[in-house]
Order: C-alpha cells, then structure tokens, then sequence
C-alpha cells in the first residue's frame, strides 16, 4: 500500500490539509484500481459515494449533448480529485470521466472524507477552493465557445496541451487527443477540427505525423488565440 502522506495527490489537492493521523486513517481506507485507456472511471448520472484521487495518468470530463456527441469540458491531471461536489451535493455525476491514458487511481469513501471535511476546518476550506475554481473554469470555458471563433479556440487548446501536459521526447504533444476529441473540446464538427488542423499544418503553425501534433509556431497561436 503507497503511503498517503508521500503521494503527489497529497501535495496539490485538498488533502495537504491533513494530518499525519488522517493521512494514515484514509490509506487503511482507499482501495487503489488501474484504469487502462478508453475505460471510465464513472459514467454521467452514477452516483459516486466518495472522491478519487488522481496519481497518475490523465482523463476527460465530458457530457453526452442531446444529438449524442461527446463535448469534452476538461482534461484531469496527477494531483487532482474526482467527484468532490456531487459528494458533498449528493446528486448523481454531471459528467463521465474517461482515461485517456492508463492511470492510477485511488478511491476513498465519503464515509471518510466526510469525518475529515466535519473535524478539519483547513480540508474543508481547501474543497470549496476547488469547486470555486472548476466553476471558474467552466466560466471562462463558456465565455470562450461563445466568443471565439472555432480557429481561435483550436490555438488556445492545443497551446493549453503542451502548456498543461508538457511535450514527448521528439516535440509532439504528450497528450494525442483522437481529431474526434479535439473537436469536443473546442465545440465543432470533427470535419471542420480536421479542416482547420490541415491548414494550420500547411501554414507552418504545427507540424502533424500520423495522430501526432507538434507545436511549431507557438507565437503566432498565441496571437491567434488572443
């Protein structure tokens, strides 16, 4: 069993708040899963009785729309929880959360978390703090799909890749979303994210190599994306 106290989720999530006691008290508690790539942690509508912390690997949030595309609302990282406010509002998930690379997840029950959000007043400080700051997001998420063109929004995601998730060894993107995923991030067709890729390839802004993208002009997204 990893020791609590020394996991990177420990050092940017809520948890910094907890004491060596707690740390000990949740690891006795946790159950640790490896979820593979294309499989969900939960599914939109379930009801998740507890948080899971994220330790390795990444996965999307996203919402089914009613014409049955996939709208991708965010990409979740190591160091980060699930599930925080539908635990504490105690409604079903808003959201499906899919591995897009094999992860390492922890699960602690609501059981737990909630003795911790009762008896540390720092913990539970720490979780309103995140839930502000996904709201947050999800504001300026909306300001962005209803101000920006469909261009503008694919340089802002793809610099928002390489900034958030780094870059492999020859320079592509570390995080290889599928031309279908992309475009449920930035709220178009498939075809047209495709189109609009291609001519950022042509113009020089990126370089593509199969399912790979490579960032070459960063300057001029940035300036687009502006």
């Amino acid at each position: 069993m990893s020791k609590c106290e020394q996991c990177i989720v420990r050092e940017f999530s809520s948890l910094k708040a907890l004491n060596k006691e707690e740390l000990l008290k949740m690891a006795n508690c946790k159950t640790s899963y490896t979820i593979k790539k294309g499989e969900s942690i939960f599914e939109e509508g379930e009801s998740v009785n507890g948080i899971y912390c994220i330790k390795d690997g990444v996965c999307k949030l996203s919402k089914l729309s009613a014409n049955g595309k996939d709208q991708i609302v965010k990409l979740v990282k190591p160091g980060e929880l699930l599930g925080q406010r539908s635990m504490i509002s105690d409604e079903p998930t808003n959201l499906s959360a899919v591995a897009l690379e094999d992860m390492e997840v922890c699960f602690i029950p609501k059981s737990e978390v909630l003795g911790f959000f009762n008896n540390n007043n720092q913990f539970s400080m720490n979780v309103m703090k995140t839930i502000c700051g996904d709201l947050k997001e999800s504001d300026d998420h909306m300001v962005s799909m209803a101000q920006k063109t469909v261009k503008e929004r694919l340089a802002e995601t793809l610099l928002y890749l390489e900034d958030t998730f780094g870059k492999n060894e020859d320079g592509s993107l570390h995080i290889q979303l599928s031309r279908e995923e992309l475009a449920g991030m930035i709220g178009t067709a498939t075809e047209s994210c495709i189109r609009l890729l291609s001519e950022f390839n042509k113009n020089g802004l990126i370089d593509i190599n199969g399912k790979r993208i490579s960032i070459i002009e960063k300057n001029k997204l940035k300036r687009m994306a502006e």
